[in-house]
């Protein structure tokens, strides 16, 4: 190997590095209080989260990855979401603020988006997949009432 190979692979390995960095620093330290719908264009609010979303812009066109997964659209009126067992009023107005309202964008959301969604749930981080709001949703939008009782308890309201 040429010392030109070598210092290239050094500064992309510590360009990962500090892209990985930033990352897990700017997950952790997330803003409850942040009403930027996800999956939308807007970026980090200060000079370190916006460095840490340009690194990760350019190491995500790097591995081929996509860090901002598009939510599913809202289509019809809004669903009442605390009829989801562990999901009250507070949650619900947090979902609404990332832009969902329906039982059918929850039931749609793949693995990536569930952790966007959790990201961006504050306190409330961490519930929707311990009180499995995505399949709780997929039995209400389906309108199967008997196989969400069956498997979640009494129907809530």
């Amino acid at each position: 190997m040429t010392q030109t190979q070598i210092l290239l692979i050094v500064f992309i390995t510590l360009v990962v590095a500090a892209a990985f960095l930033f990352l897990f620093r700017r997950r952790d330290t997330g803003s409850t209080t942040d009403t930027t719908p996800l999956g939308s264009d807007a970026e980090g609010h200060g000079a370190v989260d916006g460095a840490a979303a340009a690194i990760e812009d350019v190491v995500d066109q790097f591995l081929g990855v996509d860090s901002h997964p598009a939510l599913p659209e809202a289509t019809g009126p809004a669903d009442p979401l605390t009829q989801i067992k562990g999901l009250g009023p507070k949650a619900q107005a947090q979902l609404n603020t990332l832009g969902i309202h329906r039982y059918d964008q929850l039931a749609a959301l793949d693995e990536a988006q569930v952790a966007t969604v959790d990201a961006g749930m504050g306190t409330f981080r961490g519930r929707i997949l311990k009180d499995q709001w995505v399949d709780q949703a997929r039995h209400l939008a389906k309108g199967d009432t008997a196989g969400f009782e069956a498997k979640f308890g009494k129907l809530g309201g």
